[in-house]
């Protein structure tokens, strides 16, 4: 009788025992229900991409690879090319300068500074869309000779802002990096003879400084606030008191007789040449 108790409790541990062992043909053949059972499987990114018989499939299929991670990153290589950087740090400093903290909030900032970079950038996307885009949609140039076209206005337009801004120094320093070469202090470089590599870092540079520049014309008139604030507060023995927190309603008000965003906004967009 015990060694029928024994082999009946064998018997059904063995039955309930999962059977872990699987076959790339049992993976392979399996129903989509069954995935959230089966072990983490990465995703084969060939699938995706068509069957290359030769090398000249291969080096199709590394394009489309290579295209799909430059879409991903589109977005933001173009915003590092326009107004979009200057905008939104000055916004961001004149948020810091008020003291309000978290309002506005970043996403209205950075949608206030989208909306001004399309606003700035208009004569520009205009130009690129009459004289690149335009004629490749209507047949009568081809796709490189465009891109080199939009590129070409693109190019003015970084070049005239590092000029209007007098950062000519960040051109010559990242053309030096970029081929690895010493220019003469008496040579002038053409527009031509820069690479977009080393023109894109300089432009960042120049916007970055003049972002920096206009932001501390913003943090002036409220930093006198706050220490105007702070000596009274020091005077009447009220120095346990945060000073923010009384100069925050007189910054406010200041702001708002001042008509302080119609201003900032006038200001950013007058920069934009």
């Amino acid at each position: 009788m015990a060694l029928l108790v024994v082999l009946t409790t064998g018997g059904v541990a063995r039955a309930q025992t999962p059977d872990w062992t699987t076959t790339p043909d049992s993976v392979a053949n399996a129903s989509p229900g069954s995935a959230t059972n089966s072990p983490f499987i990465i995703p084969n990114v060939s699938q995706f991409l068509p069957r290359a018989e030769d090398k000249e499939s291969i080096s199709a299929s590394l394009q489309i690879l290579v295209l799909l991670t430059l879409l991903t990153l589109a977005p933001s290589i173009l915003l590092m090319m326009t107004s979009f950087v200057r905008m939104l740090i000055v916004l961001v400093l004149l948020r810091q300068a008020l003291g309000t903290q978290s309002l506005p909030p970043s996403q209205v900032l950075i949608g206030l500074a989208l909306f001004m970079t399309f606003l700035s950038m208009g004569p520009t996307w205009e130009r690129v869309h009459g004289s690149a885009i335009k004629p490749y949609l209507d047949g009568e140039i081809g796709q490189m000779q465009a891109i080199e076209i939009a590129s070409g206005e693109m190019r003015n337009f970084m070049f005239d802002q590092i000029e209007a801004a007098d950062n000519a120094r960040d051109v010559y320093m990242m053309h030096e990096y970029a081929t690895r070469t010493v220019i003469p202090n008496d040579q002038v470089l053409d527009r031509k003879d820069v690479p977009m590599r080393a023109l894109a870092p300089a432009f960042v540079l120049s916007e970055l400084k003049v972002a920096f520049i206009i932001g501390f014309k913003i943090y002036l008139p409220f930093l006198v606030i706050d220490m105007v604030i702070a000596t009274v507060l020091v005077s009447m023995g009220m120095m346990m008191l945060p000073p923010v927190l009384i100069s925050l309603p007189f910054k406010l008000l200041l702001f708002v007789l001042a008509d302080g965003w119609r201003l900032i906004a006038g200001s950013l967009m007058a920069s934009v040449v």
